[in-house]
């Protein structure tokens, strides 16, 4: 089914209510048994973006990384922020995009007024305006843009994890699971790169004494985190 291309119009009606300057974010690595999770933040004002841009999941490996470099040079500013599989661990998956969502965010060179954010729920909360968009990867030029390069640059550091660890073949799997990931989890148990607290632990008899069980974040520990 052909998707319509990403729009301005989510920004065009944030500026509207007196947003100068709007970023769109999404992220990578959610779903993964390793690896970081990566929030890609990205501004890209009202110009007419790349032909072929769209969700990073409906392009290719190839044409996704034929666009990264495009848009990377064509936005007016991007910036990542990632959540170690550590953080992940002892902070749960909502906070951990916070996390990275926060770090991306402070790493843009002047701060917006208002933020899309891709999906149903708002993880992310004050400071920022938000403003989510369900499928805003495909309807949303800032947050279709942020999606490709945080997609290509994630996947490049797991490739360079994968040197590493060769057995757990990252560069083709970005962390995700797959049969040869599964397999090599098995025979060697998790490295420091993957998140303990995943269930995939739980089907491993020989290594899920490694599990971790997290315990809730209180409010109280959230304001020490900066949330």
């Amino acid at each position: 089914m052909a998707v319509d291309p990403p729009s301005h119009s989510v920004e065009r009606s944030l500026r509207r209510t007196g947003a100068r300057l709007v970023a769109g974010v999404d992220e990578v690595g959610r779903g993964a048994w390793a690896g970081p999770v990566t929030v890609c933040a990205a501004i890209t004002g009202l110009r007419k973006p790349p032909a072929g841009l769209t969700d990073s999941k409906l392009l290719t490996q190839r044409r996704r990384e034929e666009l990264e470099p495009v848009l990377a040079g064509w936005v007016h500013a991007f910036a990542l922020g990632h959540a170690s599989p550590r953080e992940c661990d002892e902070l749960g998956m909502t906070a951990a995009l916070r996390l990275a969502a926060v770090r991306a965010l402070e790493a843009l060179p002047e701060q917006p007024d208002a933020v899309i954010l891709d999906g149903k729920h708002d993880y992310l909360g004050g400071p920022w305006r938000v403003r989510t968009v369900i499928k805003g990867d495909q309807s949303c030029v800032a947050v279709a843009a942020a999606s490709v390069i945080a997609k290509v640059r994630r996947d490049a550091m797991m490739a360079d994890l994968g040197e590493r660890y060769p057995d757990f073949a990252f560069a083709d799997n970005a962390g995700y699971p797959s049969p040869v990931h599964r397999a090599a989890l098995e025979r060697l148990g998790p490295t420091d790169q993957h998140r303990l607290s995943w269930a995939y632990l739980d089907d491993l008899p020989e290594w899920r004494h490694l599990r971790v069980h997290r315990e809730p974040v209180d409010a109280g520990e959230q304001l020490s985190l900066g949330f």
